[in-house]
């Protein structure tokens, strides 16, 4: 279970502090999918990144199964079972998926466990296992690869940070599904996605909404998100692009 207490954190813009996150505290529980959404800005991402060590925060304790991980870095939280996806997966010219697997999971893995990883991610193992990440991929490509390593680590949190972001519908389509067979096989683990799409925020267990860097929302799926429906639904917009809008504000 991972505990935020009262987690601030802002930036230096012009000589002052912007306060980007403003005294968080929430718990995210073990063996759920939880999707964070909210107006673009909102501080969504910084969250994720507060999480996974990339950033540190101003004030409050971040807490991983009773140990408090405040002042760890991305490194040790990474060995302690926090697993984190970026909106834009790295290419490693040079390196190929199964070394990309392996060095995921720490140790030697066997090339039928790694072909396992790809296939749970919709990707046949014989066409990638072997492939370089680089340029050759397509961004799909890249994000189910990615999802696959982050499967093959076991990490006890795993944290998709806009998964949907810079693919294809095609693709996307495919990354529900993906989503949607990970979210069955959740036992102890939790899986937290920051996301705008009503796709994903409809296969959660629970959802969190954070407004000006604040949660303004948290609770079960079926009470979250038909007011977050009921909010969009006065926006056109929003039924084209399956995300939200808030006035001029793009969730």
């Amino acid at each position: 279970m991972l505990e935020l207490k009262n987690i601030s954190f802002g930036v230096d813009a012009d000589g002052t502090n912007k306060e980007i996150i403003r005294d968080i505290s929430l718990t995210i529980p073990d063996g759920k999918m939880i999707v964070v959404t909210g107006p673009n800005g909102g501080g969504k991402s910084t969250l994720a990144r507060l999480i996974a060590g990339i950033e540190k925060p101003d004030s409050g304790q971040i807490i991983l199964d009773g140990v408090d991980i405040t002042e760890k870095s991305i490194t040790d939280r990474a060995k302690m079972g926090i697993g984190f996806a970026f909106q834009q997966p790295v290419r490693f010219k040079g390196i190929q998926v199964l070394d990309l697997l392996r060095l995921a999971r720490g140790k030697n893995l066997p090339i039928a466990a790694a072909c396992e990883y790809l296939s749970a991610v919709g990707l046949c193992a014989r066409d990638y296992i072997d492939r370089e990440v680089n340029n050759s991929l397509s961004g799909g490509e890249l994000k189910r690869i990615e999802i696959a390593t982050v499967l093959a680590k076991a990490s006890s949190l795993s944290i998709f940070d806009e998964p949907e972001a810079g693919i294809d519908l095609w693709s996307f389509a495919n990354l529900i599904d993906v989503f949607e067979g990970i979210r069955s096989r959740i036992e102890d683990s939790s899986i937290m996605i920051i996301s705008h799409q009503e796709r994903i925020l409809n296969i959660a267990d629970e959802i969190i909404v954070i407004k000006d860097g604040q949660v303004s929302e948290q609770g079960p799926k079926e009470d979250i998100l038909p007011r977050l429906i009921g909010t969009a639904s006065m926006v056109p917009e929003c039924k084209k692009s399956g995300s939200w809008k808030e006035g001029e504000e793009n969730w």
